[in-house]
């Protein structure tokens, strides 16, 4: 099977690498090495080198198992949890 490279517009590649880093500080505050995040989330250590560089082609769940890890696990929980817009979406539906 191929990958793809994923495209993203620069302003979200900036919140990749956030997230990226965000990552890489959660681990080494808790004095964590790569190799035993990556051995702990079943991912290889090149694999979690690109989820600390917020890497957009690695898969959501090595993201996930790594956040688990760190026992940030429901961080992912948050996401897209505010549908601001789609709340907006819906109220002008139901004032139809």
């Amino acid at each position: 099977m191929l990958s793809r490279k994923q495209i993203t517009l620069p302003k979200y590649d900036t919140l990749l690498r956030q997230m990226g880093e965000n990552i890489k500080l959660a681990r080494k505050r808790r004095k964590l090495t790569a190799i035993q995040v990556a051995e702990r989330a079943g991912i290889a250590r090149s694999t979690l080198y690109l989820i600390e560089n917020g890497e957009p082609s690695v898969a959501m769940g090595a993201y996930f198992n790594v956040l688990r890890v760190l026992g940030l696990q429901n961080d992912m929980g948050k996401l897209a949890a505010d549908d601001d817009f789609g709340r907006k979406l819906q109220d002008l539906e139901l004032l139809k």
